[in-house]
């Protein structure tokens, strides 16, 4: 048996509505959903009460589980017979088995639901115009055609909805499933200060979240995790991986290192863990090729090293946009993907670039540290240089200069610069060598305490 709920002023709660009566529920059209209340019988006793506990429910307040609106409700044995009683009878109605053509053969022709049996609606303004054009104008009459000649002129669309006109389809409901919900909530009766006794409460939630996402053949690549303290307050972390894992083994000793390094500043009296989820990444390895260490044992050696460096002092560096030299910051480490690397090679492709003359390369050897300088000057401009280091020590008279090239930032912070930069060639200290012999080096002085410094050499 099957049953039809419609409302003329509620949509979407109706669904929830109609969960509370059958775990089976079409949202069939706006307004209108339909149910299998098949076995339904023991708690609600006969089909002709349950539709009297449907409208008599629905007329409850929404406070008490109720739509507080009047609703037409329908049964009937096959589901577009009960679709067409709820739509234009109002009320309950209740259609026995083989009586269905006996409360649908007043219904006008126009008012046929052609979705109900996969028919497009150009297709089904034709046939509807062609059975006008016949004097056919109630369900009963187009249900007393005969089956052949339809089909001949009508086609098999036509012969559908004849079918549907005298309530004898036959389909399956097409469920409607609730949204799944990764994530999961517990309340504490006492607040917890330590760190092992929440551990068993992430265990516990951890369990229950990939248990859902594994259901659904899913993996997180991220972890929100929320905190009710009992000072009233709300502590909360994020843990972005860049890798997607199922795996709740890793996933409780990411947070035990994060809960280690951030903990709540007071007592935890509810916990919500949340997650994002991604589809899996699968990676298929070469027969020849040795096995890379997995992701979840990178992402846990990351997290160990955090906790002793510093999370700001683990990752890539990363080249900041900014004039100051040699600024970078660190970025949470993650390995490119096969798709971004066809986004690079794709947008270096797109653009139209002047290829470099090879005779014109110039390479810049950088000196880390830079070395600090002796700089004899004339005018201002550096004649003599003089610098030494552990590995390396640059000397000579400087035979060619360019510069100088000043550049300051940064002037609202502690840490500012500025400072004056030259390109320099050196030539040999005697002048019985040749000038084959010089090379390029790029120095600096900096304008706050007028210390000079070698930055680095060309090649």
């Amino acid at each position: 048996m099957f049953a039809c709920i419609y409302s003329s002023n509620v949509n979407e709660e109706l669904i929830d509505f109609a969960y509370a009566f059958s775990p089976v529920v079409e949202h069939t059209k706006p307004n209108t959903v339909t149910l299998d209340v098949a076995g339904c019988e023991l708690m609600f006793g006969s089909p002709y009460g349950l539709a009297a506990d449907l409208a008599a429910r629905a007329k409850r307040p929404r406070a008490q589980g109720g739509l507080d609106s009047r609703v037409n409700v329908a049964i009937a044995g096959n589901p577009d017979t009960a679709i067409h009683a709820a739509l234009h009878l109002p009320g309950i109605s209740f259609v026995a088995e083989g009586e269905e053509l006996t409360c649908l053969q007043d219904f006008l022709i126009e008012s046929i639901e052609y979705s109900l049996v996969n028919v497009e609606a150009k297709q089904a303004e034709q046939i509807l115009e062609t059975l006008k054009l016949w004097g056919v104008q109630t369900f009963g009459a187009f249900a007393a055609l005969p089956v052949t000649g339809v089909s001949e002129r009508l086609g098999q669309e036509g012969v559908h909805l004849q079918a549907l006109a005298a309530g004898k389809t036959k389909r399956h409901l097409k469920s409607k499933q609730p949204a799944p919900v990764f994530s999961n909530a517990i309340e504490l009766d006492h607040p917890i200060t330590e760190l092992e006794p929440l551990s068993f409460i992430y265990a516990r939630l951890l369990n229950q979240l990939c248990a859902t996402l594994s259901s659904y053949a899913l993996a997180t690549n991220e972890l929100l995790i929320v905190m009710t303290l009992e000072n009233k307050t709300v502590h909360q972390r994020k843990l972005s991986l860049p890798h997607p894992l199922l795996d709740h083994k890793v996933f409780l000793k990411l947070l035990l290192l994060d809960t280690e390094m951030h903990p709540p500043p007071a007592g935890v009296v509810g916990l919500i863990i949340s997650c994002e989820p991604v589809k899996p990444r699968v990676i298929q390895n070469g027969l020849f090729v040795p096995l890379a260490p997995a992701p979840d044992k990178l992402e846990l050696t990351l997290a160990r090293l955090a906790k002793l460096v510093g999370e700001t002092n683990i990752g890539s560096p990363s080249l900041l946009d900014t004039h100051r030299p040699d600024a970078f910051t660190m970025k949470r480490f993650a390995l490119p993907t096969k798709l971004d690397a066809r986004r690079r090679r794709k947008t270096a492709t797109n653009r139209q670039t002047i290829p470099p003359d090879p005779r014109r390369r110039l390479g810049f050897r950088m000196f880390r540290p830079p070395l600090r300088a002796v700089v004899q000057s004339e005018r201002g401009w550096p004649a003599e240089i003089s610098a030494w280091g552990k590995q390396r020590s640059v000397y000579g008279k400087v035979v060619r200069l360019a510069g100088p090239w000043r550049s300051t930032g940064d002037w609202w912070r502690t840490d500012h610069w500025a400072r004056d930069e030259w390109d320099v060639a050196l030539g040999p200290a005697t002048k019985n060598q040749y000038v084959e012999t010089q090379s390029l080096y790029r120095i600096y002085r900096e304008l706050n305490s007028g210390v000079w410094f070698v930055e680095g050499s060309y090649d």
